[in-house]
């Protein structure tokens, strides 16, 4: 039986999926029976002939249409044949010892159905990776400028329980993740993983964050403004999503609230203040505040599914 599923999804990243493959045969643990699968969301970089070429025993599923990523995820894991899932992004890579560190975290407590690595930015540094769910407390503090004590729970130095983990390095149980049906494809991008973690939660399971494994999620943003604004819409569709699945009126009104008046305070504060945006601040004001407004990231992809569904059409 295989122990481990390594599922990497994958959109246009062809270099970084190159690296985040190879570091996932360096720091793989010994005599752990592995898998590698990829999945490669229509890209045009030549990110699949890369896997096909460089990396033959990985299992390749290579769409021809664009999906979202907890669509993604979810088909890696259905199609896994590991006890446990590591769930990664093209632009994550593994440091050593960091997956041992996730099996020990899961395979120590039975009652656990996910683990997050501890996220690195591209400069080494760690960044916020795990959080509490989202709630009224945290709107509060939104507003009150103090959110990140409140809400982020990524810190010390030992294995702790927490609300929800990124998906970009996290590692999956996989009977739990089919227990509750998967990641919920309803979300593009954004909040999939805290839906995900919530209904995990909500069945009996744990949800851990593991300091001792760490694993670089190199900052692949696009300085391009659509694309920056695509993200952001695509970020509040998720949140908001996120509230109404789970019954939440009233948080999701202080939400609403809280966080188009903590975005305005940070668009005023930033017409002062060197290299931050007042316009992006004012984008995640309007979209809080209305977050049905806009195009994101899932009209984008729409777009080209479209596009190459009438040029196959026209050959």
């Amino acid at each position: 039986m295989t122990a481990l599923s390594y599922c990497v999804v994958n959109t246009n990243g062809r270099d970084w999926l190159v690296e985040c493959l190879a570091a996932i045969e360096r720091t793989h643990p010994p005599g752990v029976s592995y898998e590698l699968l990829v999945l490669d969301n229509a890209s045009e970089d030549g990110s699949a002939e890369a896997v096909r070429e460089g990396f033959p025993a990985a299992r390749l599923v290579a769409l021809e249409r664009r999906a979202g990523k907890a669509e993604n995820d979810s088909r890696l894991l259905r199609e896994a044949r590991g006890t446990f899932c590591l769930l990664l992004n093209e632009d994550t890579e593994l440091h050593e010892g960091a997956t041992r560190a996730l099996l020990d975290a899961l395979e120590g407590d039975p009652q656990a159905a996910a683990a997050g690595a501890q996220l690195l930015t591209s400069a080494g540094d760690p960044t916020a990776c795990a959080w509490r769910l989202p709630n009224a407390g945290w709107a509060i503090a939104g507003a009150l400028f103090f959110h990140d004590s409140y809400a982020v729970q990524s810190r010390g130095d030992t294995v702790r329980r927490v609300g929800w983990v990124q998906s970009s390095a996290m590692l999956v149980r996989r009977e739990a993740a089919e227990q509750v049906d998967w990641l919920d494809s309803d979300f593009f991008v954004y909040s999939d993983e805290t839906d995900f973690c919530r209904r995990l939660r909500d069945a009996g399971w744990r949800i851990l964050f593991v300091p001792q494994a760490r694993a670089v999620h190199h900052d692949q943003l696009s300085t391009d403004p659509d694309a920056m604004k695509r993200r952001i819409v695509e970020f509040h569709r998720g949140r908001d999503l996120y509230f109404r699945k789970h019954r939440m009126p009233v948080t999701r009104a202080l939400w609403r609230v809280c966080w188009t008046w903590a975005y305005l305070v940070r668009a005023a504060a930033a017409t002062v203040l060197p290299r931050h945006s007042p316009r992006r601040y004012l984008i995640h004001a309007r979209q809080q505040l209305n977050p049905a407004h806009g195009e994101g990231l899932r009209e984008l992809a729409e777009r080209y599914n479209r596009e190459h569904a009438d040029g196959a059409a026209g050959t």
